[in-house]
C-alpha cells in the first residue's frame, strides 16, 4: 500500500527566513513522552516559529537522536507514546486545508519519526490525537471524526473509552488521561485569578519528597508558554517545604532519577531526604534548526 505524501516533509526547508539560532528571544518549548516499558522516550520540540521536531531519547544510555522536523504544529498534549516505545500517535496542523490530510490530521508513526504508518485526516482542530492502551491497541481521540487514509492493521483501534472521567475533547482530554494512567494523582482544580484554572497533580518521589505538577490553563500565560503549560514543584511531606521550580515546563521520575526540561534543555537529578542532588545536563536542544530528514521506512 502506498502512503499518501509525508506531512513532516513540507516544507523542505533546511533554514528559518530571517532568524539565526543567535537570534531567538524565547528557548524551544520541550515536552517528552515516556515509554512505560521501555527506555525509550520522545522529545517534542517546538520553535522557532512554526517549526517542530521530534527526538529520540534512550534514557539508559541518555544518547538523542533527532527524528524529523514539521513546518506546523504538534499537539503534544493530545500525543503519546507506545508501552514499548516503538510508535507514537500525535494530533498534528499545518493549516493547508486543501491538502490530503486536510491541514490538520493524527497519525501513528514509529517513533522518533513522523511519517505516518496511519493517518486520519481531520480539517480541524476539534479533538485529535490518542492514547495507546497497549504496545498494538490505541484510543482514538474520534469526537467530531476523522477519514481514515491509511491504516496499518498489526495496530487495533478500541472505541472504549480509557477512563472513568472526562476532561473534553481537547488537549486536556486526551493529558490527564494520560497523566492519570502513567501514575500522576490529580488533587484538584482550582481558579488561578487571571480567568483561567490549574489542575494540581501529584507523583510521589521518596518518602520525603513528592513532585507536584501545577497544570495551567489560561489566556494569560506567561511569554513563551501556551494557553496550557506546566510549572513544577518539590514538597516535602514532613517538612512542608516547597522548592518552585518555574522554569521546569515538564518533568517526571525516571525510576529514582528524576528529569526535568526548562529553557530548551534536558535535565536529569536524584532526590534524597535533603533534597535535589546529582543535578546534570543530559542535552541541549536550542542550537537546533529545521532541515529536511526522511524516515528510515
Amino acid at each position: 500500500m502506498s502512503l499518501p505524501p509525508d506531512p513532516s516533509a513540507e516544507p523542505a526547508a533546511a533554514t528559518v527566513p530571517g532568524r539565526t539560532a543567535h537570534q531567538h528571544t524565547v528557548p524551544p518549548r520541550l515536552h517528552v513522552l515516556l515509554a512505560r516499558d521501555s527506555s525509550k522516550a520522545v522529545i517534542i520540540r517546538r520553535g522557532p516559529t512554526r517549526y517542530t521536531s521530534v527526538i529520540g531519547w534512550d534514557r539508559k544510555s541518555d544518547k538523542f537522536q533527532v527524528g524529523q522536523w514539521l513546518y506546523g504544529r504538534i499537539y503534544e498534549r493530545r500525543s503519546d507514546l507506545s508501552p514499548d516505545g516503538k510508535h507514537m500517535i500525535y494530533f498534528a496542523m499545518n493549516g493547508r486545508w486543501s491538502s490530503s490530510v486536510k491541514g490538520s490530521w493524527t497519525a501513528i508513526s514509529r517513533a522518533p519519526y513522523l511519517k505516518a504508518v496511519s493517518i486520519f485526516a481531520k480539517g480541524d482542530c476539534w479533538h485529535g490525537g490518542g492514547l495507546f492502551r497497549s504496545p498494538s491497541e490505541y484510543w482514538l481521540n474520534d469526537g467530531y471524526g476523522h477519514e481514515l487514509q491509511v491504516e496499518d492493521h498489526r495496530l487495533k483501534r478500541t472505541l472504549e473509552y480509557p477512563w472513568h472521567e472526562h476532561y473534553g475533547g481537547e488537549c486536556l482530554g486526551v493529558y490527564y488521561v494520560r497523566l492519570q494512567r502513567d501514575g500522576w494523582k490529580m488533587l484538584y482544580v482550582a481558579p488561578d485569578g487571571a480567568g483561567g484554572h490549574v489542575t494540581r497533580f501529584e507523583k510521589r518521589i521518596n518518602g520525603h519528597w513528592v513532585l507536584r505538577k501545577n497544570a495551567h490553563a489560561s489566556a494569560h500565560h506567561p511569554v513563551g508558554r501556551g494557553v496550557y503549560y506546566d510549572t513544577h514543584e518539590l514538597f516535602n511531606t514532613r517538612t512542608e517545604e516547597t522548592v518552585i521550580k518555574k522554569a521546569w515546563e515538564w518533568a517526571e521520575m525516571d525510576g529514582d532519577r528524576l528529569l526535568w526540561a526548562a529553557e530548551g534543555r534536558i535535565h536529569s537529578g536524584r532526590v534524597n531526604t535533603i533534597g535535589l542532588k546529582d543535578e546534570k545536563m543530559l542535552h541541549d536542544l536550542n542550537p537546533m534548526q529545521p532541515e529536511k530528514l526522511m524516515a528510515p521506512y
